[in-house]
């Protein structure tokens, strides 16, 4: 297949968050599978200033934007094979400012004419590659309405005339709204800003929404996010649009990488480790607890945490938890930034539970890589978590997961009961509501399972054996991708 993957961060060019990890890797999944594959994303000023392998391709493009008509350069990067990565460079949108979508004061305030630039970029780029484009994936708010031309151009002399558009949400809540009068930066019919089969949104142009509306099939980061967004709960006042195209929602797991995480290999760890020789582990916990200044002591539960610090995350719900088990025998390693609030809250927790909670509110790569080799439970108490990187990197490390069961944790951690104990299928710990006493009860639970060495090691051994590897995940695509090209044609958009 001819695959044309757009996306307004690609690692590792430029970054602000998981989207950027799925854009880097997924691709390259696709690649090693055979198909030909064309990344495109903005060329912003930060990613100049890396030193990456990136060449003019020697092609510009036009593109109107209402009144007036903007000029693109492209870029281009290797990939492997056939496959390659573009770079949209228009200085006006791209070049200023250290931030993708805006500064710590709010977002860029032409952000809809970027976006709409970028996606008409895309649609250019795409026709100027000459070949039929069969895939179209796009991913969040600031791809959303390529879509909408992907379809419109269907019937034409195209390369999108027999296209299938994929549009993946990473995370609802962020939708691309802007204001009315930006209608016409789009370039689409006015006919379309409407709320039903159109791209308004209560009095605003919501990019997120075109393509939920335009796209032939709509992918989520998990299964359970798929249905958890046709929900008030998680539905961003979109559910009921996206419950009316239920058929063309789909949830495909996100994959890691897992050359970076792995213990057999990890360059950050004290000692590495395998399923069939565990010692390692063992090493990497006392190693972690005297990095800590924690007591080193193998029979007390070591707990990780590595989070951004917001209420999203579950963090009020461990600050309600921590004072109730001052009396049990735990130890507990934060490792994180976020609200200045959660800051102040556990810096006070860290020195009245000192020799018990060791918080660092920085980002570190490898003091992350040490606590998950180190811990021997690992704690995310989402309210709400699309997919999730962390439970997964902490099964391949044999870490057991505490979790809420939302999103991409409770497709991938299996719940101790006696059940699923029995049938071997165990490998972490899941509570369902987001309250403090249900997170109580899973860490108890834990805790009284934790010095039953023969059951613990079963749930370490069983999160080991799982595959969340990008192929996985490619493979789930290219079934859909399939599926979606047997069709017949969708009509013209």
């Amino acid at each position: 297949m001819n695959i044309v993957y757009v996306s307004s961060e690609v690692e590792p060019f430029a970054k602000t968050g998981g989207l950027a990890d799925v854009a880097g890797a997924l691709p390259l999944a696709f690649a090693r599978k055979g198909h030909r594959v064309t990344v495109i994303l903005p060329y912003y000023g930060v990613v100049k200033k890396k030193g990456l392998p990136i060449r003019p391709a020697e092609r510009t493009i036009r593109v109107p934007m209402g009144r007036s008509e903007e000029t693109g350069r492209i870029f281009e990067s290797p990939m492997e094979g056939e496959s390659r990565f573009l770079l949209v460079e228009h200085p006006g949108y791209y070049e200023a400012g250290e931030g993708l979508y805006g500064t710590p004061e709010g977002d860029y305030p032409n952000n809809a004419a970027r976006f709409a630039f970028f996606c008409k970029a895309a649609a250019a780029i795409a026709e100027g590659i000459g070949k039929k484009a069969d895939i179209v994936h796009c991913n969040d708010w600031q791809t959303g309405l390529l879509p909408a031309y992907v379809g419109r151009a269907r019937g034409s002399a195209s390369v999108f005339r027999d296209s299938r558009s994929v549009f993946t949400i990473h995370n609802l809540a962020y939708q691309g709204l802007f204001p009315a009068e930006g209608f016409g930066l789009t370039g689409l019919p006015e006919n379309l800003f409407r709320p039903y089969g159109g791209i308004e949104f209560y009095g605003k142009v919501g990019y997120l929404k075109a393509g939920i509306v335009f796209a032939d099939a709509i992918t989520t980061v998990s299964r359970r996010y798929a249905e958890e967004i046709r929900s008030p709960e998680f539905g961003a006042g979109l559910e009921d649009l996206l419950d009316s195209r239920a058929d063309r929602v789909f949830g495909i797991l996100n994959g890691i990488d897992t050359g970076v995480w792995n213990p057999e290999t990890d360059p950050h760890i004290a000692a590495r480790y395998s399923a069939a020789k565990l010692d390692g582990k063992k090493k990497c916990k006392e190693a972690l607890q005297e990095e800590c200044g924690l007591p080193v002591d193998p029979q007390i539960p070591l707990v990780g945490m590595i989070t951004r610090l917001a209420d999203q995350k579950g963090l009020d719900l461990v600050v309600d938890v921590l004072p109730r088990l001052r009396r049990v025998k735990f130890q507990l390693v934060l490792l994180g930034t976020g609200d200045e609030r959660y800051h102040r809250i556990f810096r006070g927790l860290a020195g009245k539970m000192r020799g018990k909670v060791s918080v660092h509110l920085k980002f570190d790569d490898a003091l992350a890589h040490r606590i998950e080799a180190g811990s021997d439970i690992f704690l995310m108490p989402s309210r709400y978590e699309p997919c999730g990187l962390n439970q997964m990197y902490s099964l391949r490390y044999g870490t057991v997961p505490i979790v809420r069961a939302t999103g991409g944790l409770a497709d991938t951690v299996v719940d101790h009961n006696e059940e699923t104990a029995g049938a071997g299928t165990a490998n972490g710990f899941r509570f369902e509501e987001a309250t403090a006493e249900a997170l109580e009860g899973a860490l108890r639970r834990a805790f009284a399972l934790f010095p039953k060495r023969r059951a613990w090691l079963r749930l370490v051994r069983t999160g080991m054996a799982a595959d969340f590897s990008w192929e996985r995940s490619a493979a789930e695509y290219e079934t859909l991708f399939k599926r979606l090209l047997a069709e017949p044609a969708p009509a013209t958009g």
